[in-house]
């Protein structure tokens, strides 16, 4: 690469850090990726960005994966360049995005983790010793009952949860607005807590949860006290908030097998997200399998 293009590198991690507003650590991570693109480009002889056609791009995402690098980094890589690129467009300097159609290889999904029914129902079994603790009991009983994202859950007011419909109003990604059944037990727990909420709320606070200050709970203090009551209550793993939602989920594809279901109470706009949860179906039954079919049982 000639020095004039390679300044524009250094044109392009300024824009990272002034315009785009990126963490030192996203820029760092770009700069590396686009390191990769350079070394490629020498071994090309390419000396100008204008060289570059989607075929070099290509080749550069398959030889980095077959280098060892993951589909997960690999796709960081294509996701570098293309902004490069596009950058340089906007610059004057290409007319096209030679990236634009790359694709990198799957990445393997990882399955969420969950917890069974025994491990929620100790876990909810929470002393209705303070209000404090009546209030986590009521919003975890709402995350397991009605499947909510963190960010869901802490946007709640006072309005969305309707105990006589025994629904809640939930605005999830993109704004867009669902109506999900409330169980028994959270209509409880959300009964109970709605009666403290009004000597700890401020005046004009709309938010159904709120701390101490009187203020609208945040998610890193749902974060702590979800992980506070899973060590006092004994559970052996890291709870967070999110174990709720894809515990609510495998549970009812486990008894249901209704995946438009259970996508609807989900908010999931694309299908394909809530099949990870069969996957985790199918787990819970070959391990059924194997223990109980008498030509699946190993020999002790």
């Amino acid at each position: 690469m000639t020095p004039e293009s390679l300044e524009w590198l250094a044109r392009f991690q300024r824009h990272l850090g002034s315009e785009r507003r990126l963490s030192a650590h996203t820029a760092s991570a770009y700069g590396q990726d686009l390191l990769r693109l350079v070394a490629y480009c020498d071994t090309e002889k390419l000396s100008d960005w204008s060289r570059v056609d989607s075929q070099h791009v290509r080749v550069l995402a398959a030889r980095s994966h077959a280098g060892g690098l993951g589909p997960r980094s690999v796709q960081r890589l294509l996701s570098a360049v293309r902004t490069f690129f596009h950058f340089l467009i906007r610059e004057g300097v290409l007319k096209s995005n030679p990236a634009t159609d790359i694709r990198a290889p799957k990445a393997a999904r990882r399955l969420p983790d969950t917890l069974d029914a025994d491990q929620i129902g100790r876990l909810l079994e929470i002393p209705a010793e303070d209000a404090l603790a009546i209030r986590d009991r009521a919003l975890m009983e709402l995350f397991y009952s009605s499947g909510l994202r963190l960010s869901e859950l802490v946007s709640l007011d006072q309005g969305d949860v309707d105990l006589r419909d025994e629904t809640v109003r939930v605005t999830g990604k993109g704004r867009r607005t669902r109506i999900v059944p409330v169980g028994r037990m959270a209509r409880e727990a959300l009964a109970r807590w709605q009666r403290e909420r009004a000597a700890l709320a401020a005046i004009d606070e709309t938010a159904l949860f709120v701390g101490q200050t009187g203020r609208r709970l945040g998610q890193r203090a749902i974060q702590q006290r979800v992980a506070y009551w899973a060590r006092r209550q004994g559970l052996p793993v890291h709870v967070h908030p999110h174990l709720f939602r894809h515990s609510f989920a495998t549970h009812l594809l486990e008894s249901s097998q209704d995946l438009r279901g259970v996508q609807e109470l989900l908010g999931h706009a694309d299908i394909g997200t809530t099949q990870v949860y069969t996957h985790l179906d199918f787990q819970h039954l070959a391990r059924i399998y194997d223990k109980a079919h008498p030509r699946a049982r190993r020999k002790r």
